[in-house]
């Protein structure tokens, strides 16, 4: 793996950038460290911008800046009438990228596609448990019920069979954690005792290749020339990592980076007036919210829960955190997604109301926990700023809360806890256009432990989702969801705090970037004028 020396990563970015031409070289400052570059171990956007969105595919593919699915390197499907089985048929000239420390000797084909999805699936796998190997998205998707076998037809033909109609299938195939990775390479890293190079070096067939990573500072990629759609028009990609928003926008001013994510809201005026700025923006597919953990006393109550939402002042949050480009969360799902229920009523803001549930609840001189997230993401620009809202409100109603906060990775992993004190700030942006991506994958049982941060199994709204997702009929499945909703609101495992409006700030001379209404940041088909 190549290192930065000499200079310190930052001035190497600068360097970089002054001697390659500007058509040739972007830098993304990006908004923190990704977790590791195997996407499937993780959930976190930053990492999937680091690794599946640059570097690898997937069988399936959202066509760029839409929720619309095309062909990635299976070049077609067919689905059986039972909707048990989807047969895909491979593209035969994807070849994976030729690094410093991987030299493929065939393309890519059946077999790199059932190992992506077998280490996933088999616990008796080689690599199940590989780099803490706990398959989130996978598990959190119901992916091992699901799925039955995965068979290689022949050397471009795999076939999946599965043990129930899964309507949102395609869709959840086209998503991170189903990106493919070379079975040549993690035999050869397992051969060499090395397994866990598969999350540290990785190797793809996408646009761009990787070079090297220094913790916290920068990740450096190279065009892939190879690319089976053609060469991306960006030479040389530089994620340089400034975790600070100002700091990021001083340096997209100065020219010293192209694009950035999550700016400050208060800085949005000056950035709408700034010559060299050009500020995208997006209703986002997403929701931020407060996730209590309904295992531990006494937040198993329902009742004590929708106390806490009703001390919460979401408009203050929304004017101080928000600035104003959000709003007020009532569900689960945001407002821009097929199956939102428009007929909830919100928990209205009433501290009295709230203290009176607490007293009826037996509840007295609470203490809590309110976690707040060290990074900016797009559901929520300032979590330390909303944790200190939370904590004033729920003083107001006699609730000690302290604020605790973790290095990003350590965080995640952390909230995932099933005995972890205290409610988790977090949120998420859609990954397929499906409202089984927020309702299954964020609150199903299957996803207790990992992405379900409420940690809530209730089996009547988990019937009502498994249900959904083996209807075809997308007006029956929308009944489901609404239902669902409903039995959500009642039993309040969150607090739902907002929906916000995406912003893309980039450099003027920055060509045919598209906001990804995912929340991802993908650098192919971009390019950088003269």
């Amino acid at each position: 793996m190549k290192k930065w020396t000499g200079l310190g990563a930052a001035a190497a970015v600068t360097a970089l950038m002054g001697t390659a031409a500007s058509a040739q070289t972007l830098v993304y400052c990006s908004e923190g460290s990704p977790e590791g570059f195997d996407p499937a171990l993780y959930t976190s956007g930053t990492t999937f911008d680091a690794s599946s969105r640059n570097v690898y595919n997937r069988l399936v593919e959202f066509e760029r800046g839409t929720t619309t699915t095309v062909p990635g390197l299976a070049e077609s499907w067919e689905v059986s009438e039972d909707g048990l089985e989807y047969t895909f048929n491979l593209r035969d000239d994807v070849q994976f990228q030729d690094t410093e420390f991987f030299t493929p000797t065939r393309n890519m084909n059946a077999d790199d596609v059932i190992f992506s999805f077998m280490r996933q699936l088999d616990p008796e796998h080689p690599y199940h448990t590989v780099s803490g190997g706990t398959w989130e998205y996978f598990n959190g998707m119901s992916m091992p019920d699901l799925i039955e076998s995965i068979e290689k037809v022949d050397d471009h033909t795999v076939k999946f069979t599965l043990t129930r109609p899964e309507a949102p299938m395609i869709a959840n195939l086209a998503m991170d954690f189903a990106s493919i990775l070379s079975k040549e390479y993690a035999d050869q890293m397992m051969e060499a005792g090395t397994p866990e190079m598969l999350n540290q070096r990785p190797v793809g067939t996408g646009p761009f290749e990787f070079v090297g990573y220094q913790k916290d500072a920068v990740i450096r990629y190279n065009q892939n020339e190879d690319y089976f759609r053609g060469a991306a028009p960006i030479e040389n990609l530089i994620f340089a990592i400034t975790p600070d928003a100002s700091v990021r926008y001083q340096k997209l001013q100065a020219g010293e980076c192209h694009v950035m994510p999550y700016p400050n809201p208060a800085d949005l005026q000056a950035m709408e007036l700034d010559e060299n700025v050009n500020l995208l923006q997006q209703e986002g597919l997403n929701v931020g919210y407060l996730a209590y953990n309904t295992q531990v006393e006494p937040f198993d109550d329902p009742n004590v829960r929708k106390a806490l939402n009703m001390a919460i002042d979401k408009q203050a949050i929304i004017d101080v955190v928000f600035q104003g480009a959000g709003t007020a969360a009532k569900n689960p799902l945001p407002p821009t997604i097929w199956g939102y229920n428009e007929q909830i009523k919100d928990d209205p803001y009433d501290p009295d109301q709230a203290r009176q549930l607490l007293e009826e609840a037996g509840v007295e001189d609470l203490s809590m926990e309110i976690w707040a997230m060290p990074v900016q993401r797009p559901y929520n620009p300032n979590a330390r700023r909303m944790a200190e809202l939370l904590q004033e409100d729920f003083a107001k109603v006699g609730v000690d809360a302290e604020i605790v906060s973790y290095e990003w990775g350590e965080y995640l992993d952390r909230s995932k806890d099933v005995d972890r004190e205290g409610a988790v700030l977090l949120g998420w942006t859609g990954d397929n256009g499906d409202p089984d991506n927020f309702l299954a994958v964020l609150l199903g049982c299957d996803a207790v432990g990992g992405s379900n941060r409420a940690q809530w199994c209730y089996e009547p709204f988990n019937d009502l989702i498994m249900e959904a997702k083996t209807v075809s009929d997308r007006e029956q499945r929308i009944e489901l969801y609404e239902e669902a909703q409903r039995i959500f609101k009642e039993q309040a495992p969150w607090a739902t705090i907002a929906h916000s409006i995406v912003f893309e700030p980039i450099r003027p001379e920055v060509q045919d970037y598209k906001i990804d209404p995912f929340g991802g940041h993908q650098f192919y088909g971009v390019s950088l004028a003269e």
